[in-house]
């Protein structure tokens, strides 16, 4: 339907891709199409009366303006067959047009083309068995039928052929729109300050995306991937790749299959999932995110799988300032620094892990896979490094912290 308006509707925009060129039929007897044109108002009438009775989608007795353009549609196609019959000097362009502005309707008021297509089966079958009548009672010349034939069943698939260009055209025009819609409630859930929910529920409507309770957005680094090409994500999921880091943003990311959804996407890929958050939060989500993506660059955080920030929420706390933990480490760790290596890196290993073990020498040999009498010796270094400060719990605390994001980072003390 174009603007309410089924089949065909000769007003259409021109233009669309040029298609290929085609065989032309074999030769059609002269004059044929003026013997057709006095047959042709019956044929009309009972092409659209099979078009009403066998289609469903078509039939609508009650509503004149849409049974009329059903009667000009098939009146116009069957019309612009005699032209082409009469000559070949016809020109293919305007009707051309027509069908794809058709396609284009179609696509605007979202069905599928199979609807129209059938229509345009059946109108043929009806004309091939109106004139095969009409050979039949020796009012059309026998030797009429194979040209016409094939001709008519060019007609119908250059008509085909049309309206499918329209109807690709629309839809890629329509899914370019909807994806710049969604790349735009990305920007306006990710927003810091957020914006008011009434704006976020007007793009959500416009962009086809049912509203949910709760988001999370994750962080990808497709760029490192350029020969896989962007991720297949569900069609729930907002994604934005162009720009890097890509963004994705996940509706009840806690729902069911939803992390299997997530990793199947994402195969291989370096990419970090943000907390869940209230709809209006998803700025915190993606800061997380990002602050995790670039952990992972680093080493600090798993890049080999995706990785969660509410599996790291520890780390994603001990790196927001950098800067505070190098000053912590330099009050609390210094004594080590007067230490030779590589004795210095198993004394710091060794004390981080008797502060996690709740200074339990057996379970820090177990751990560290060395006899206890090894960790006892380490420690009586460690009590000569630090001295009281190696028993002060807050001297502890401060020191696990600095011990424990040494630990992750690459360079280490």
């Amino acid at each position: 339907m174009v603007n309410g308006s089924p089949l065909l509707v000769g007003d259409g925009p021109q233009g669309g891709r040029p298609e290929p060129a085609r065989a032309a039929p074999g030769p059609v007897p002269g004059g044929l199409h003026e013997q057709l044109r006095p047959f042709m108002p019956d044929i009309t009438t009972e092409v659209v009366r099979a078009i009403r009775t066998e289609i469903p989608e078509y039939a609508r007795p009650m509503d004149d303006t849409y049974m009329h353009v059903v009667n000009r549609g098939v009146e116009q196609a069957l019309t612009g067959f005699l032209a082409r019959l009469g000559g070949a000097g016809a020109d293919w362009e305007p009707v051309r047009a027509t069908y794809q502005h058709i396609g284009r309707g179609e696509a605007d008021e979202g069905r599928s083309l199979d609807t129209f297509q059938a229509a345009l089966r059946l109108g043929a079958r009806v004309t091939w068995r109106r004139v095969s009548a009409l050979v039949e009672a020796e009012q059309l010349p026998r030797q009429v039928l194979a040209p016409f034939g094939e001709a008519l069943f060019l007609h119908l698939d250059e008509m085909a052929a049309a309206t499918t260009a329209g109807y690709t055209e629309a839809r890629l025009h329509a899914a370019g729109e909807l994806q710049q819609r969604r790349s735009r409630l990305i920007d306006l859930l990710t927003t810091d300050p957020p914006v008011s929910a009434e704006a976020i529920s007007d793009l959500a409507s416009a962009a086809q995306w049912p509203l949910p309770r709760e988001l999370a957005v994750v962080v990808t680094d497709h760029a490192l991937h350029p020969k896989s090409g962007r991720p297949i994500v569900p069609p729930e999921f907002l994604t934005r790749f162009d720009e890097q880091p890509g963004r994705i943003v996940v509706p009840d990311p806690d729902g069911p299959g939803r992390a299997r959804a997530i990793a199947g996407a994402l195969p291989g890929m370096r990419a970090v999932i943000g907390p869940t958050v209230p709809l209006r939060e998803g700025a915190r989500s993606l800061r997380w995110a990002l602050d995790g993506l670039e952990l992972s660059r680093r080493g600090v955080l798993p890049d080999t799988e995706i990785v969660s920030c509410s599996d790291h929420l520890s780390t994603l706390l001990l790196f927001q300032d950098e800067a505070l933990i190098d000053a912590l480490a330099q009050r609390r760790l210094r004594p080590l620094r007067h230490v030779r290596s590589p004795q210095r890196e198993r004394l710091a290993e060794t004390l981080l892990c008797w502060l996690q073990s709740g200074h339990n020498a057996s379970e820090v040999a177990s751990r560290l896979a060395v006899h206890p009498q090894t960790v006892r010796y380490r420690l009586r270094q460690l009590d000569e490094v630090f001295g009281p400060a190696l028993h002060d719990p807050a001297a502890q605390f401060d020191m696990q912290l600095a011990l424990h994001a040494r630990s992750l980072r690459p360079s280490g003390l």
